[in-house]
């Protein structure tokens, strides 16, 4: 997500480097680089005129304040300042507000993700975080393979649907979901309407008529950002017809310039409220304009990262991980666990690269996945008694999980003995004062170079 964007701009603020302060003509010479980079982001050039006149003129106005801070660092402060307010500035969020069933509508063109989009939304408020009864309702009643798409994301995040198979009237649809949320005590009524493949009359048409009858709190427009500025074009019609809150960007992860999540709230006036990547139920932000500003710099976003992390972590089970720790009867299946609760934050990589400083760091180096695979194969050939005693691990069990597994025995013993030193060091960071919360897998993926 955004690797060349953020590519670009280092190379613009290396134009600084080695300059004792800022001048009009070093200026001048960042500032182009810069325009440069947003306009192959596919940023529209009026937009990034605009954005670069701001940027020079601050920077010009910073010319004899702040002699102690190095001119490539107040430059990569004032861009920041400026990606920030070019994106809204500060989080918008959803506005649910106070009645119930509070209902959201769907809409954007087909291949979009609304469907995916829907599912995820649904599995976001029903996390600890929300704590929201959610009813998914299928409206879309063209395309084949949609009320089934659909069915099947709700089955998996445990999360109820309403579908009529054999009505073709949306709005009806639509209306009856509403009156089944109110008599079954749902909180928030998500409907999923159709898509088209370009912006036409009747589709239009069908939505306004889905959305005058459902009065809906809050309207969001998905966009696929892969599409760059003709994903904001497209979401200015809709705009114009029906008036929706709010902007979803998903497919980050794709091979997107960021034009998209740079243009939209400019253009369209609408705040950017979800980042989507992936097809992943738990694949959904919330967005914040200043940590995505952060990590198109490359400065991480710590803050993200740890609301993935307490997300995921349950309370109870961090408790009886602690005690376990300090009687040091940490064991494998506990390990296990740890492992599973990691995989359900995301792409390690990615998560890897919200640490300040690891983005560009990582960015030729390939974190294999399966690593997390080769260690729960060596832990699953293990009995039950020997993941809930490590001690019991000698020779002959091991050379016995080597060939359960596919591994080496050297690779066993590694293993085992990394595991061994991790157990001892949490039970002694336990006795200190004050310990708490050290729940930390010790073994993660072994990164190599591309080749």
């Amino acid at each position: 997500m955004f690797d060349n964007l953020s590519t670009r701009l280092d190379n613009a603020f290396k134009v600084l480097r080695g300059h004792n302060r800022l001048t009009e003509l070093n200026i001048a010479e960042s500032v182009k680089e810069i325009r440069r980079a947003l306009v192959d982001a596919d940023v529209n050039y009026k937009i990034a005129k605009e954005f670069t006149d701001k940027v020079k003129d601050k920077a010009l106005g910073s010319e004899n304040v702040l002699k102690s801070v190095r001119p490539g660092d107040l430059m990569v402060k004032i861009v920041m300042d400026e990606l920030v307010a070019l994106m809204g500035g500060e989080s918008a969020g959803l506005q649910l507000g106070k009645t119930k069933p509070a209902v959201v509508l769907i809409a954007g063109l087909q291949g979009s993700g609304k469907t995916t989009f829907s599912g995820k939304l649904a599995n976001f408020l029903k996390s600890k975080s929300q704590q929201k009864t959610p009813l998914l309702v299928a409206c879309d009643v063209y395309r084949p393979a949609a009320i089934d798409q659909l069915t099947v994301l709700a089955e998996q995040i445990g999360v109820q649907i309403y579908k009529e198979p054999e009505n073709k009237n949306p709005v009806e649809i639509a209306l009856n979901a509403i009156k089944h949320a109110k008599t079954h005590g749902f909180d928030v009524v998500i409907v999923d309407t159709a898509g088209r493949l370009a912006v036409d009359e009747e589709m239009m048409d069908e939505i306004s008529r889905i959305k005058m009858a459902v009065q809906p709190q809050e309207t969001l427009f998905v966009v696929d950002s892969m599409t760059g500025q003709d994903a904001v074009n497209t979401a200015k019609a809709f705009n114009e017809v029906i008036n929706y809150d709010g902007v979803v960007l998903t497919k980050l992860d794709g091979d997107t310039r960021g034009g998209a999540a740079l243009s939209i709230k400019y253009t369209v006036g609408k705040p950017i409220k979800f980042v989507s990547t992936g097809e992943k139920m738990d694949t959904l932000d919330v967005f914040y304009p200043d940590r995505m500003a952060q990590r198109i710099l490359g400065m991480g976003d710590i803050v993200s990262l740890v609301e993935k992390a307490q997300e995921q972590f349950d309370d109870e089970e961090v408790k009886r991980i602690e005690r376990k720790i300090k009687k040091n009867k940490f064991d494998f299946n506990d390990f296990l666990g740890q492992i599973n609760q990691i995989k359900r934050m995301g792409d390690i990589k990615s998560l890897m690269g919200m640490i300040p400083g690891m983005g560009k760091a990582l960015k030729d180096v390939d974190i294999d996945n399966s690593a997390f695979g080769r260690v729960e194969a060596i832990i699953f050939s293990m009995t039950p008694q020997e993941r809930e005693n490590p001690e019991l691990l000698n020779l002959s069990r091991k050379q016995r999980i080597a060939k359960g597994s596919g591994r080496q025995l050297e690779e066993i013993n590694a293993f085992v003995k990394q595991f061994d030193q991790m157990r001892k060091m949490m039970h002694k960071v336990s006795k200190m004062p004050g310990a708490g919360n050290m729940q930390m897998p010790g073994m993660a993926p072994r990164m190599g170079r591309k080749r």
